[in-house]
């Protein structure tokens, strides 16, 4: 397929994970792809799998507003355009609220959410010329709570909501925004639970299709909701969990 062809696609996040896998889907379906990422190394080494050429790797904390902006401005200087944006970039801590620095909670908060934020305002005014769209990252944290997890919770929750608002906001601008809600992916944001076997059976008595997500299965519905086949929806938390939240919560029953 061709969906992106010559279209200018923005990955946050874009150095390792469920960003890594997205530029990859963009780019094998024609996207001019602009990989962001604290670490330099990481998007160039994901640009040179690429084959170089019609991408682009940039380093930036979404976190920070001044970088956020020079990275949008590399990107229309490059591109001339933007027709997709992806704020995937993310962190998370975990443990009891008493134990939760002031340091750990900002840092989940200017990452999950601020970043959020500050990408879709630096790049709105190109999206409204292309009548583009946003694709965020939330998560299944973000439409129900996790023990031990207050900031990650609270950060994409407040996702979950931001894309509803401006789903309401942008339609009329013709600018559509959706985002995917992952549940346990295999990312290395996750590598240390990947060793807990007993941590890894919890979560598959609870997962209908019976394994945690790749990378990719997040980035084929990235690609879904950021394409013309996904015209007419808009302001959508799509599930991608393997069935985790058909779920009541009550435990299987013999």
């Amino acid at each position: 397929m061709a969906r992106f062809d010559g279209k200018v696609v923005i990955v946050t996040g874009a150095g390792s994970g469920i960003g890594a896998a997205t530029a990859r889907r963009f780019a094998r379906e024609g996207a001019l792809v602009a990989l962001v990422d604290r670490e330099q190394e990481k998007v160039n080494a994901i640009r040179a799998s690429l084959g170089g050429g019609q991408s682009l790797s940039h380093s930036a904390d979404v976190a920070n507003e001044v970088e956020v902006r020079a990275m949008v401005e590399t990107v229309i200087a490059r591109f001339g355009r933007i027709d997709v944006l992806v704020n995937n970039a993310g962190v998370a801590t975990t443990g009891p609220l008493l134990q939760l620095t002031t340091a750990d909670w900002r840092k989940v908060m200017e990452t999950d959410l601020d970043g959020v934020f500050f990408c879709t305002r630096a790049a709105l005014p190109e999206l409204l010329k292309s009548r583009g769209c946003i694709v965020n990252t939330s998560s299944v944290s973000g439409t129900g709570g996790d023990w031990n997890m207050a900031a990650y919770n609270a950060a994409k929750g407040a996702v979950t909501n931001l894309t509803r608002s401006l789903a309401m906001e942008l339609g009329e601008h013709g600018v559509r925004v959706n985002a995917v809600n992952p549940s346990f992916t295999a990312t290395g944001m996750t590598e240390d639970m990947l060793e807990d076997q007993e941590l890894i059976g919890k979560f598959l008595e609870r997962i209908p299709l019976g394994r945690i997500g790749q990378p990719e299965d997040v980035a084929d519905v990235i690609a879904f909701l950021a394409s013309e086949d996904a015209r007419f929806v808009t302001g959508v938390n799509l599930p991608v969990d393997g069935g985790l939240s058909a779920s009541n919560g009550q435990p299987r029953q013999a």
